[in-house]
């Protein structure tokens, strides 16, 4: 008896062990994923403090002098306060129309029957597809028709278009996991459908909100081709259009490219820091739920 207990605790142990190895062997991925991860920001942020020189010398290690004007001069010669201003503004007007957009589409599609719901549905499906590039000259075309080319509406507009399939399926996935019987009672309190979803279901939607509005940031944050093509005055020019301004046909100068993608950057690495937690929520929700 007491040898059958001693096998059977040395067998537990030896299970512990083993979980206890392979927890540690997931670690030591994990943490050589989260470094091959890391690694570009630190190269960009600390290329950003070297000269030319140093760049090409020295392309992986610290700077042997701190070159803090690298970023001085490239916001001043990229007019990059200018420039920021203007991806600002379009891309917190697309941020904006894009979640309202989506969350009162993903609510309609997840609490309402209706005879045309399915061709809806397959309608955002199919806004999936499309390939993004291929409507650059029918866009530019219809922009030009409409007197929308050089103005900020020529990027709000395809940016929140683009954007709202993959938002409204986000945000109906989300709000599907939201018990019904929160609307029931409050419409027996004698509220009506706009009071419902205005006070009970979108404070619900805080994580899913925060996912969309990171989602589309970046990719308006970012955006190089539809600036390119659709704004030409300098006036109006976002920041990836900006940083083009350090390249010619006949070189780079990378110090001073790398302290305006250092200097591009850091609006989107808050901006996640500040909204990761309920990013989390809502992708977790939104991907296992609906």
């Amino acid at each position: 008896m007491n040898a059958t207990i001693t096998a059977a605790s040395r067998s537990g142990t030896g299970k512990r062990a083993v979980f206890k190895g392979l927890a540690g062997f997931g670690k030591l991925i994990l943490l050589a994923y989260a470094v091959v991860t890391l690694y570009p920001l630190y190269w960009l942020f600390t290329s950003a403090f070297k000269t030319n020189q140093d760049f090409f010398a020295n392309p992986y290690g610290l700077p042997k002098q701190w070159m803090a004007q690298n970023l001085v001069r490239a916001w001043d010669l990229g007019n990059m306060g200018r420039a920021m201003l203007n991806s600002a503004v379009v891309t917190v007007s697309a941020v904006i129309l894009t979640v309202l957009l989506s969350v009162l589409a993903g609510y309609v599609l997840s609490r309402f029957s209706f005879p045309l719901k399915k061709v809806v549905v397959v309608l955002f499906t199919m806004g999936l597809l499309i390939p993004i590039h291929s409507t650059l000259v029918p866009l530019f075309i219809m922009m030009k028709n409409m007197g929308l080319l050089d103005t900020y509406g020529a990027l709000i507009l395809p940016y929140t278009a683009f954007e709202l399939p993959i938002a409204v399926f986000l945000s109906m996935a989300y709000m599907s996991s939201i018990p019904k019987e929160i609307e029931e009672a409050a419409m027996i309190d004698g509220s009506g459908w706009w009071g419902i979803f205005g006070r009970m279901i979108l404070p619900l939607c805080t994580p899913i909100v925060a996912t969309i509005s990171i989602l589309a940031f970046l990719r308006f944050w970012n955006d190089f081709s539809f600036a390119l093509v659709f704004i030409n005055t300098q006036a109006l020019k976002t920041l990836p259009l900006s940083l083009s301004l350090f390249s010619d046909g006949f070189g780079t100068d990378y110090s001073l490219t790398m302290g305006a993608m250092a200097i591009a950057v850091l609006p989107t690495i808050v901006i996640y820091l500040i909204l990761q937690e309920k990013i989390m929520k809502g992708m977790v929700a939104g991907s296992t739920k609906g």
